[in-house]
């Protein structure tokens, strides 16, 4: 039952956690953090938390070292206070990009944040997007790893339906690297008619790519690229820039980590090549509410139904250990 679980937010979405506790049709429970000017934190709730279903919606973005030692010290506290069970919905998992040895000597910081969450006593994860589905395998735990093309295919749907360049299903769906294939075609099941584009590049170092090829036809078309993460924005607006000069007809983006690091969001508003960028609220931004630009759609439908979910099946499952 959804009046036995509690769902906190740390410091990093507590917009979000309040969408998802309306949805819920419950308050969220309040959670203090502090931190202290040696650099250390205190996170703890201000509530009975005894035999409770706990749901901590908390983001590992910047200051990400910080999200990850708030979230340690919060379970940590709440296992002390006996809590029954923890669930982390992290909707972005930071450290996600390094995800293997690129060279040598190099650490996979993404499986060591997963074995601290693990080894904290969390029982769940829920994530969005990560950035290589592999990283599942890293939590010694249950992990549902969401995918947000359902928001987006019905966002572009209702957004290109009265688009006067969108004629005789000229939409096409674009990967801005190899790596990003299986997101384009994810999000093409969501909008039909569509064809898939990759953009072929290379990466000589962090942040800095060259398009080397436009796999596909473009010309007189409207684009959609899809990524999961936009860091400086360089990378993507490079391809966007190559779509526009090969003749595209519009150029719409999305992706469901907007970390905007730097000068991301001036890059942006100066953009004209650029229709749209649609992304996602797993991060939040204050200042994306003036963006002329940049669009923001909730995953709280999302969250709020991985929840439900959740507790219908544990339902069930004390049900029928019930009467066997």
């Amino acid at each position: 039952m959804l009046k036995d679980i509690l769902v906190f937010s740390l410091s990093s979405n507590i917009k979000l956690t309040n969408k998802v506790c309306n949805l819920l049709g419950i308050e969220m429970s309040k959670s203090v953090v502090r931190h202290f000017a040696d650099g250390e934190c205190l996170a703890t709730c201000d509530c009975d938390v005894r035999g409770k279903k706990i749901y901590i919606i908390q983001s590992t973005s910047k200051p990400a070292n910080d999200r990850i030692m708030e979230t340690l010290i919060f379970i940590d506290g709440i296992k002390r206070a006996n809590c029954k069970e923890i669930t982390l919905i992290c909707p972005y998992f930071g450290y996600a990009r390094q995800d293997r040895i690129a060279h040598q000597n190099e650490p996979i910081s993404a499986r060591m944040v997963a074995d601290l969450f693990t080894n904290v006593g969390v029982k769940r994860v829920v994530t969005v997007e990560l950035h290589t589905p592999q990283i599942q395998g890293f939590f010694g735990v249950p992990v549902d790893n969401c995918s947000p093309s359902y928001v987006f295919g019905k966002y572009f749907r209702q957004r290109l339906a009265n688009d006067k360049n969108v004629v005789d299903n000229n939409v096409a769906i674009v990967a801005p690297d190899h790596g990003a294939l299986y997101r384009a075609r994810d999000l093409a099941n969501f909008i039909p008619n569509t064809s898939i584009v990759i953009i072929d590049k290379r990466r000589p170092k962090p942040n800095v790519a060259e398009i080397t090829n436009i796999v596909g036809d473009i010309e007189g078309k409207v684009c959609i690229m899809v990524d999961d993460i936009i860091d400086t924005g360089g990378t993507i607006l490079a391809g966007a820039k190559a779509l526009h000069d090969k003749g595209a007809k519009e150029v719409f983006i999305c992706c469901s980590h907007a970390l905007f690091n730097g000068n991301a969001l001036e890059k942006f508003e100066a953009a004209d090549y650029v229709t749209e960028c649609c992304v996602t609220d797993t991060i939040e931004h204050p200042e994306f509410e003036n963006s002329k630009k940049i669009k923001v759609v909730s995953i709280a439908d999302m969250i709020a139904s991985v929840i439900r979910s959740h507790e219908s099946h544990e339902r069930i499952k004390d049900q029928y250990a019930r009467f066997h």
